[in-house]
């Protein structure tokens, strides 16, 4: 099932009815054809807006329906949904996706589910077709705590990267170079290659990402941005210093401000470049 909101998903729902699904209109349209309905959107006042909102998920939430929800959201969002789910009889399950647009592409995503045990359950052939593994974690706002404390070690290394890729083109160093040795030593992992290194939808061939300038969105940066600062929220709540984490989101809000919002996590580098 897909929901109509802009002209962009409006493209995407098209794709998804010539595949052979139904499109509904309003959130509401889509809860009453489904069975379990999967919601994957920008970021949690648009997921409260899509279960709260007119026509939104709870006005048809009943017994015999399931509602996943995989935004990248705060646990206190994600309880206040599982709440409203629950009230009206229905299932409830958070289920965070670790990955890349590349990841997606290939469904070798990692999934993070917390929640109704027997929706997880229900959902293992949908999860399999996304993803590489799926783990469930207790109850709600566990998998969205999890995902945030990944999404916080992914921006500070991604920051430390492109620090790093500064510094070296202001020595005087090559970066293709750097990144040629890096990938030698224990430094070298998936994200630093593939955010160094990129990806060429043109050429369907490795070309370097910060190397070259090129920013294939993979992971668009303002989302990395605002999973940083869910993180400092969390981190607020708990009394946990997160000063590495507070430093990088300020690197990101900043690339953002410069325009590189919808551009890949990677073009942080534009900022810490100069």
């Amino acid at each position: 099932m897909a929901v109509s909101i802009d002209g962009k998903i409006l493209m995407y729902c098209r794709d998804f009815v010539k595949a052979g699904a139904e499109q509904g209109q309003t959130p509401s349209d889509v809860i009453s054809m489904a069975d379990i309905t999967f919601s994957c959107i920008a970021d949690p006042a648009t997921a409260k807006e899509i279960v709260f909102g007119n026509c939104g998920v709870v006005a048809e939430m009943s017994t015999d329906k399931g509602y996943v929800e995989m935004t990248s959201i705060d646990s206190e969002t994600s309880i206040d949904i599982s709440e409203s789910i629950v009230a009206k009889g229905g299932r409830y399950l958070e289920a965070q996706i670790q990955g890349s647009k590349t990841q997606a592409e290939e469904g070798t995503l990692v999934i993070l589910a917390a929640g109704d045990r027997s929706l997880f359950d229900s959902c293992q052939t949908c999860f399999k077709a996304m993803g590489k593994s799926s783990f469930f974690l207790g109850e709600v706002g566990n998998g969205s705590k999890m995902n945030l404390v990944l999404q916080l070690v992914a921006g500070v290394n991604l920051a430390g990267l492109a620090e790093g890729m500064a510094l070296a083109d202001r020595a005087g160093l090559q970066q293709k170079d750097v990144m040629e040795v890096l990938e030698l030593t224990a430094l070298a992992c998936p994200m630093i290659l593939e955010k160094g290194k990129g990806k060429s939808y043109i050429i369907n061939d490795d070309v370097p990402a910060i190397v070259e300038g090129q920013f294939p969105t993979h992971q668009p940066l303002q989302h990395m941005q605002k999973d940083l600062k869910l993180s400092l929220l969390m981190g607020d709540q708990l009394e946990q210093p997160l000063p590495l984490t507070a430093t990088t989101n300020e690197l990101f809000k900043h690339a953002k401000r410069l325009g590189y919002g919808e551009h890949d996590a990677s073009a942080v580098y534009i900022r810490a470049r100069f």
